[in-house]
């Protein structure tokens, strides 16, 4: 009874009857007209057709305009309801308008690092045609590797975290997707508190959906009251919120803007194999020094004035960098907004896709691909390429799962080798491949990380860690279960007419 109260009390489950009302509503409404008005049907279909053609014409993948179109009209009544709660842009317009604005601003402090960029050349023009890509399009430089420190499961971050924010002198920037009181989360409070009282700036946002049932309602006062000045990103609102879909999925820790530390894992004991959720949780991290900080400082404090609508003078926050301190290799954070029209996290693993010539190790936690990244992956394992990816062995959510091993079948075909993570769930995000290239962020292979969410990540070529994530990959296949064509094709028929329906809706779920 205890967990059932719980259960209905939870803000992300009163919202979820908000937004059903809301449809129940709509449907009512338009239900009523079409019972009582003679042509109202007519003018529904109407209405439905012009709203299709409004989504056929915008840039948007297009597994998202046939999803659209095929519920709209399919069942014209649910669609506009869903699509008008939903499938919106306009507010998102206005907050374009203000993010570039703020955006702009923010990256002013960062170098051009043009002569980097033709270094990188020097070593590989495919590579540096990569890393112009982010330069170019997300506006976030290619710098020389100055410290880099991979973690291979989310359990190896606390110690490194706690002793960076112990040596702060200046400010400490935090920004998740989720946050949960545990030992994870309140280790680092406590520590946060400790230097906000030696006079240290700290600041914490967290995202309001995905901390909707993890901590309660109003906790950034909480956090306030302790000295931290915090905000909840796109606050959840029962009422009418047409971008709910666009959260802030983004992990960072930012310590007087020469170290940073970002991957997988949020702030939450499961993160750190404190609390048991679904077996074995792997997560990863990466620990960045030097300049390349500068990038996530910038990101940062784009979405701090984004969100809270308050200016700053953002140059005290860029501390003037030692550039002596080369190791080998380059590093580049970069940044993805749905906003901007431009899908940087899709086309940064695109381009490692396309560009792979021995292989390609992939950790996702989800497989939600359209049919752009599924025939990049296809042909890529078709000429030659050896081309794995671990899925979890123990989801989260089994829906998204059946979704997910809905995909199995046609890479496995092309010669795609598919593991299942054997000890439990796998929530890292990471490409290696060739032996120089490797990614690590937040970015997951599904709709949302690479349509709707707000993500980073890290790009690398030729340090020290992209052999350790190949090592990573390499044990990590010798403990999961590899899936076999025979096996995916051995499912039931009704199990695969419920993919086939999941899959049809993917890009809106």
């Amino acid at each position: 009874m205890n967990k059932l109260r719980k259960l209905l009390s939870s803000r992300l489950v009163i919202w979820g009857i908000m937004m059903l009302l809301q449809i129940g509503w709509f449907i009512s409404i338009f239900s009523y007209f079409n019972t009582h008005f003679r042509y109202a049907g007519t003018c529904l279909e109407a209405i439905a057709v012009l709203i299709v053609l409004t989504i056929v014409n915008k840039q948007t993948n297009p597994s998202y305009k046939v999803a659209w179109s095929v519920l709209m009209l399919g069942v014209p009544v649910l669609g506009i309801a869903m699509y008008f709660l939903f499938g919106r842009s306009d507010i998102t317009k206005r907050n374009r308008k203000n993010l570039d604005k703020v955006h702009t601003k923010s990256i002013r402090y960062l170098n051009n690092n043009e002569d980097v960029l033709q270094e990188l050349a020097t070593y590989s023009r495919g590579a540096s045609k990569q890393s112009g890509y982010i330069s170019k399009w997300s506006h976030f430089p290619v710098y020389k590797n100055q410290g880099l420190t991979y973690y291979a499961t989310g359990d190896d971050t606390l110690k490194p975290i706690l002793a960076e924010i112990e040596k702060a002198k200046h400010y400490i920037f935090l920004e998740f997707f989720i946050i949960r009181e545990g030992i994870f989360f309140n280790t680092i409070l406590d520590a946060l508190e400790a230097k906000v009282k030696q006079g240290v700036e700290v600041r914490l946002m967290y995202d309001d959906f995905g901390s909707a049932n993890t901590v309660p309602h109003h906790y950034d006062r909480y956090i306030e009251h302790r000295g931290i000045a915090c905000v909840r990103f796109n606050t959840l609102k029962p009422l009418f919120s047409a971008v709910m879909n666009n959260r802030d999925h983004r992990k960072m820790i930012i310590i007087d803007g020469k170290v940073a530390f970002t991957g997988g894992f949020n702030l939450a004991d499961e993160y750190i194999n404190k609390r048991r959720r679904f077996g074995h949780w792997k997560d990863n991290g990466l620990r960045i020094e030097g300049e390349a900080v500068a990038n996530f400082v910038a990101m940062f404090l784009e979405m701090w004035q984004y969100s809270t609508g308050v200016q700053e003078e953002e140059k005290a926050y860029f501390p003037v960098y030692d550039k002596t301190n080369q190791l080998p290799g380059f590093v580049q954070p970069f940044a993805d907004s749905p906003l901007d029209h431009e899908k940087v996290g899709e086309t940064v693993y695109l381009n490692i896709i396309n560009r792979a010539k021995d292989y390609l190790y992939i950790f996702t936690p989800y497989l939600i691909i359209d049919n752009e990244m599924m025939t990049a992956l296809c042909n890529a394992a078709k000429s030659g390429v050896d081309v794995r990816i671990v899925t979890p062995g123990i989801p989260d959510k089994k829906l998204v799962f059946l979704l997910t091993q809905s995909y199995y079948s046609q890479l496995l075909q092309a010669g795609v080798r598919i593991y299942q993570y054997g000890p439990g769930f796998i929530h890292a995000k990471t490409f290696v491949c060739d032996d120089v290239i490797a990614t690590v962020g937040t970015i997951n292979l599904d709709y949302r990380s690479l349509y709707m969410h707000f993500e980073c990540g890290v790009w690398m070529y030729g340090t020290w860690e992209v052999g350790q994530i190949k090592q990573d990959a390499l044990e990590t296949f010798r403990i999961s279960k590899e899936i076999t064509y025979a096996h995916e094709a051995a499912r039931s028929k009704i199990v695969k007419t419920l993919q086939g329906i999941l899959r049809l809706f993917a890009p809106i779920m």
